[in-house]
């Protein structure tokens, strides 16, 4: 591993779309200009009935992620604001579970809205989850036919917090899309 010290400084981010059945995870190693995707998939909870038992699994998994990866940050999706209420709250405990285990960790996290995510890939705070999945075959080489939509969804996290995190400061991008196409050399 790097020196920690050096501009070269190697970083791993934990990216994650939580639910409380299926949760997406992307684990973005980044050193300097580069960012390389080492894995990603989903953790199914649908096999307990009792919510409560969902969330206390959901925490179990992000621990056991955290264990086996050792992230230096967490970047995690924020709840978005829908009609359904339970269904809300249902993801919003989800989410405080993973951020709670990467605190019992001492791992940054930061949390990023839906639309904020999109934009930050696809160019479009609306684009759909099909679209997002394409972009993520193109920028980090995932193939998307194998994995489901959390995944491809965990692995936008991870990027768009690395995108947050590396515009040159002074010099910011006009939009995402052209940040992208303008450093052709930071992904791979």
């Amino acid at each position: 591993m790097p020196d920690k010290t050096s501009k070269t400084t190697e970083r791993i981010i934990l990216g994650i779309d939580p639910g409380s059945q299926v949760m997406g995870y992307a684990v973005l190693i980044t050193t300097g200009s580069k960012a390389t995707l080492q894995t990603c998939g989903v953790e199914r909870f649908t096999q307990w009935d009792d919510h409560l038992l969902r969330i206390k699994a959901v925490f179990s998994s992000t621990i056991t992620l955290l264990e086996e990866y050792l992230p230096d940050e967490l970047a995690i999706e924020a709840p978005f604001f829908g009609k359904n209420v339970q269904a809300m709250i249902k993801l919003a405990r989800a989410q405080g579970a993973c951020i709670a285990a990467a605190l019992s960790r001492d791992i940054p996290v930061t949390e990023y809205a839906p639309r904020k995510v999109k934009q930050s890939v696809t160019g479009k705070g609306n684009a759909t989850k099909e679209q997002v999945a394409y972009m993520m075959q193109s920028l980090l080489g995932v193939q998307i036919g194998s994995l489901p939509l959390d995944a491809t969804d965990a692995c936008a996290v991870a990027l768009c917090h690395y995108y947050s995190q590396t515009l040159v400061p002074g010099r910011p991008a006009k939009s995402w899309a052209r940040f992208v196409s303008e450093n052709p050399g930071r992904i791979s």
